[in-house]
């Protein structure tokens, strides 16, 4: 895992809880939904965790076709968050498309997708140091 970075910076004159996001080169917009007194001009935060993960398992699973030279296929990656409070996890799907993959090539996939760095870091704990500066 490369040394990551981003910056959030949510202003005082900013609409509510829109929030100005710095990843490294990139620049993004955060929000919550009206219902949450947000404006919604931006994904919640737990959308950039999701994504974060859908992301990382497409372009795992991309490498590691091409790495092996196989046909490289559609890759879709959806994840939801499902249950309450302490039973929540998170609920992935991956359609494989394009190329007929055998159920061989498919079951290595799966077990591959339980390998990405996101899945690793979420499944693990993480130690988190705050700082007030």
């Amino acid at each position: 895992m490369s040394n990551s970075q981003a910056t959030a910076r949510i202003g005082s004159v900013d609409a509510n809880y829109l929030v100005h996001l710095q990843a490294g080169s990139h620049a993004l917009l955060g929000d919550e939904s009206a219902g949450l007194g947000g404006t919604d001009q931006g994904p919640p935060p737990f959308a950039f965790v999701l994504s974060g993960l859908v992301s990382c398992t497409a372009i795992t699973l991309k490498m590691y076709m091409q790495k092996k030279q196989w046909p490289v296929a559609d890759v879709e990656v959806t994840a939801v968050f499902q249950g309450k409070d302490e039973a929540r996890f998170i609920r992935r799907e991956v359609r494989l498309s394009g190329v007929e993959l055998g159920e061989a090539e498919r079951e290595r996939l799966a077990q591959i997708c339980e390998r990405t760095p996101v899945t690793l870091f979420l499944k693990g704990a993480s130690r988190i140091e705050t700082t007030f500066l």
